[in-house]
């Protein structure tokens, strides 16, 4: 199948940052993307908009949104702070980008787009087996422009990998092996209040030195909103559902896979879904990968991949955006990341799943 067009920028931007002072590496990004950051900005004012969230209540939810992030970690608030001051915008307008998931979730009149994550030991060097990756991050075409990969030095571990312009963090891998794939979830009791999860991204990539290590720092967390955190290393991947009601491990689908779509996969937390955002998208998507992956061994990342791609008559893996829908209801797989904590490498496609022999791939080391 091909990719129905979307709107893509001609060149993707790639924001290099190395400073030991947060507020630095922070500052640093604010210039290197001065020039485009309206594009996130403006894009988020009209998502706001769409679901009905007045810019007083935004403003006031990125104000408490950047409380608490500095009562738990002081120096990623600096961070947002040096990129507002780096790109001449408001502090909370950086904070609003960085909580967008939890503001947004005060609305439901523009669902959430959709992502499928993928991660399975493959075999390595010398007869070992190592886990490796593979995630469509699925998003409102309209800011299909305000996504950039980043490559961040001068915390406790270097980290590369996409996020949104504005935004710390989102899919990567660090210096010390330790991966993330990054899902939404949705739970009733998700709200402004705790940090932000896009924020726990970030700090994850940061100061984890193992898949168990992040998990601990999870747990130490503030959290009032819903994801999902595959996280992995070389040796060791944990699936995690992040709620409000806690953190739980969820289950493999596979001897060695690890499958994730936009559902909870623990008792706890799907007591209270929100599962009209999802449902039955998610777990068609879920049930289709689980079943596909049983059919088709996967023997290599370029497996990972294929296994992705879907067409018509299939559950929207590979998700194309319908132009002719209102805004706010256009979702595409804007991007597909492959993650080697081992070879400590972020491959990135500017594109659907069904691209990956067409379009040009980057990777990113650290």
């Amino acid at each position: 199948m091909t990719s129905a067009p979307f709107p893509r920028p001609d060149h993707r931007a790639h924001v290099r940052v190395d400073a030991a002072d947060p507020r630095e590496r922070g500052h640093a990004r604010g210039r290197q993307l001065a020039d485009t950051l309206h594009l996130a900005l403006d894009g988020y004012d009209r998502l706001f908009a769409l679901a009905g969230i007045r810019p007083a209540t935004v403003r006031d939810d990125a104000g408490r949104a950047l409380e608490a992030v500095d009562a738990f970690r002081p120096g990623l608030c600096a961070q947002i702070e040096g990129i507002a001051a780096g790109a001449a915008v408001e502090p909370w307008r950086i904070a609003a980008l960085n909580a967008r998931t939890e503001i947004l979730a005060r609305g439901s009149a523009v669902p959430p787009g959709e992502c499928s994550t993928l991660v399975r030991r493959l075999p390595a060097a010398a007869g070992a087996t190592a886990h490796v990756g593979v995630q469509t991050w699925d998003w409102h075409v309209e800011l299909s422009a305000a996504w950039h990969t980043v490559d961040s030095a001068g915390a406790a571990h270097r980290y590369t990998g996409i996020t949104e312009h504005g935004i710390l963090a989102k899919i990567g891998v660090n210096s010390a092996g330790v991966a993330l794939h990054f899902n939404i979830l949705g739970h009733r009791d998700d709200r402004v209040g705790g940090v932000p999860v896009h924020m726990l991204a970030a700090l994850v990539l940061e100061e984890a030195g193992s898949a168990r290590h992040a998990r601990e720092i999870l747990r130490e967390a503030p959290l009032t909103s819903s994801g999902s955190f595959l996280l992995f290393d070389e040796r060791e991947a944990l699936l995690l559902d992040l709620s409000p009601a806690g953190i739980f491990e969820a289950p493999e689908a596979a001897p060695g896979t690890l499958l994730r779509t936009n559902h909870f996969l623990t008792a706890v937390p799907a007591e209270h879904e929100k599962s009209r955002l999802y449902q039955p998208d998610s777990g068609e998507r879920y049930a289709f990968l689980r079943d596909r992956i049983a059919r088709e061994p996967v023997e290599h990342a370029g497996h990972l991949v294929e296994r992705l791609v879907t067409g018509p008559g299939e559950p929207p893996v590979t998700c194309l955006p319908d132009l002719t829908g209102p805004p706010g209801h256009r979702w595409a797989s804007l991007a597909t990341v492959v993650l080697d904590p081992a070879a400590r490498t972020a491959r990135v496609l500017d594109g659907t799943p069904a691209e990956h022999a067409t379009r040009p791939w980057r990777t990113l080391r650290v």
